[in-house]
C-alpha cells in the first residue's frame, strides 16, 4: 500500500522525487540559489519545504518565510478585487472601458499589429471592462520591444511603464501616456499580454474612490490574514526579504536584485495591479484556498461562488485556447490547450498540454519564475517560489505536474 501524507491522498514517496529533482537538477548545479514548494490538498498542506539559498551572498538560507517578489502572481489579486466591485454593481463586464477613463474614449488602433504606429483605425468596437481582465484589451508590454515590434518601442519611449524604474510615478501617469498611444488590435479580435491587469488596478481606485494599495489591503489582505503582502517590504522584514538572480550570457547565476538596495525597499507610488506585489507562500496559499473554498477562508467572504465561476472560464471567444488567439512571443503560460479567463489561465483540453493534469485547474506565474495553480477537481493548491529571471528558462511547472500527479493515489 502506497504511504500518503495525512489525508491528503499524495504519496510521500513523489513529494520526495519531487525535492530530489529540484535539489539535484537546479539548486546544487546553482541553476538557481534556492526554492521553496508548497502543495496543499484537501484543505491540509501535504508539503512546505524550503530548499537552498534565499541570499547567496550573505549565506542565508531559503526559510518558509521568505518574502518573495511576486511579479504577476499580483494579477490574480487585482482581478478579484475588481470583480468584488463587479458583486456590487458597480459596472457590468460590457461596460467600456471610457466610462471609467474618459480620455480614453477615442483611442486608435493599429491596422496591422506589426506594422507602423502612424497606421491606425477606429476599433470595431471599444475596449471593455472584460477585454481587460482577460487580455484582450489591445493593450501591450513595452518589455516586448526585443521582438522588433513597433508599438512596444512606443510605450518604452513614451514611459509608459517599467518594471522598477516607477519612482516617483503614480497609476494616472500609465494612464495618460497610453491615451496617446494607439491600441496594437481593435479589443477582443486577440489576446496579448501586457498592462491590462495595471489598468485594472487604476480601474479599482477609480470605481472605489480608494488607492490600490490601501483597497487590497482592507479587501484582501486584513480580511485574509495576509500579512507580509504589500507593494514594498518594510524595514523591519528586510532580512526575510531574498535576493532575485538572472542567468548570464555564460549561463550562470548573478545577482540582479540585492534585498538591501531593492526599489522594494522603499515606499511605493506606482502600485503596479499587474507586478508590483512581494509576498510569501503562507500568506498566497490563503489567496489561493479562499479561491479554492468558493471566496470564502476562515468566515471570511471575498468573491461568491458563481463570480469565481465565472472568472476561471474561458473568455476567448468559441472556446478556442491561446494557441489560436495570442500575439506576442511571451506570457506566463504555455498556449496550447490553455484558455484565459478574467485574471486567470485555465486547461481546456489536457492531451493539447502535453502533460498530466485536469480539466478546468486555473493559474499564473511571475517574471521571477514563480507559479501556482488551483486544481478544483483534485482540490489541491500548488506553488513553487523562487527568484530568477527570465521565467521562461527552466519548465518547472511542467516538471512539477509530471512528477505530483502520478502520487496522487487517493
Amino acid at each position: 500500500m502506497t504511504a500518503t501524507v495525512g489525508n491528503t491522498g499524495i504519496s510521500i514517496d513523489a513529494l520526495s522525487r519531487l525535492d530530489r529533482h529540484l535539489l539535484e537538477r537546479y539548486i546544487q548545479p546553482e541553476k538557481i540559489a534556492g526554492c521553496l514548494t508548497l502543495i496543499s490538498r484537501r484543505g491540509d498542506i501535504a508539503h512546505l519545504s524550503a530548499m537552498g539559498s534565499m541570499d547567496r551572498e550573505r549565506g542565508k538560507p531559503m526559510a518558509t518565510d521568505t518574502i518573495f517578489r511576486f511579479y504577476s502572481m499580483t494579477k490574480p489579486i487585482t482581478s478579484v478585487a475588481l470583480m468584488q466591485l463587479h458583486e456590487q454593481g458597480m459596472f457590468q463586464l460590457t461596460d467600456p472601458v471610457s466610462r471609467f477613463i474618459p480620455q480614453w474614449r477615442d483611442l486608435q488602433a493599429m491596422a496591422d499589429p506589426d506594422g507602423p504606429v502612424t497606421d491606425t483605425c477606429p476599433p470595431a468596437r471599444p475596449m471593455s471592462m472584460r477585454d481587460v481582465l482577460s487580455h484582450q484589451s489591445g493593450l501591450t508590454y513595452g518589455f516586448m520591444e526585443v521582438m522588433g515590434a513597433g508599438l512596444e518601442r512606443a510605450y518604452n519611449q513614451a514611459g509608459v511603464y517599467s518594471a522598477g524604474a516607477m519612482k516617483g510615478r503614480d497609476l494616472q501617469s500609465m494612464i495618460d501616456r497610453l491615451a496617446e498611444l494607439p491600441l496594437k488590435f481593435s479589443p477582443g479580435d486577440r489576446w496579448n499580454y501586457g498592462v491590462s491587469t495595471d489598468v485594472c488596478g487604476y480601474l479599482v481606485q477609480t470605481i472605489s474612490g480608494q488607492r490600490l494599495d490601501e483597497y487590497l489591503k482592507k479587501h484582501i489582505f486584513e480580511p485574509l490574514g495576509m500579512v507580509d503582502t504589500a507593494f514594498d517590504v518594510p524595514a523591519e522584514k528586510l532580512n526575510r526579504f531574498a535576493a532575485n538572480y538572472e542567468r548570464g550570457p555564460d549561463k550562470q547565476l548573478r545577482l540582479l536584485d540585492d534585498p538591501a538596495t531593492s526599489h522594494y525597499a522603499e515606499p511605493q507610488t506606482f502600485f503596479s495591479g499587474g507586478g508590483g506585489l512581494v509576498s510569501t507562500a503562507q500568506d498566497y496559499h490563503r489567496f489561493c484556498q479562499m479561491l479554492l473554498s468558493g471566496g470564502e477562508l476562515d468566515g471570511q467572504r471575498l468573491l461568491g461562488p458563481k463570480t469565481i465561476e465565472l472568472m476561471t472560464m474561458n473568455h476567448l471567444p468559441n472556446g478556442e485556447d491561446l494557441s489560436q488567439r495570442a500575439l506576442g512571443g511571451f506570457s506566463e503560460t504555455a498556449n496550447d490547450g490553455v484558455g484565459f479567463g478574467l485574471g486567470f489561465a485555465m486547461i481546456v483540453d489536457i492531451p493539447r498540454t502535453q502533460n498530466v493534469g485536469s480539466i478546468g485547474e486555473y493559474y499564473w506565474g511571475g517574471a521571477a519564475s514563480t507559479i501556482f495553480w488551483i486544481d478544483p477537481l483534485e482540490d489541491m493548491i500548488v506553488m513553487f517560489l523562487t527568484q530568477f529571471m527570465p521565467s521562461g528558462t527552466f519548465n518547472f511547472r511542467g516538471q512539477i505536474k509530471q512528477i505530483l500527479y502520478p502520487g496522487l493515489v487517493d
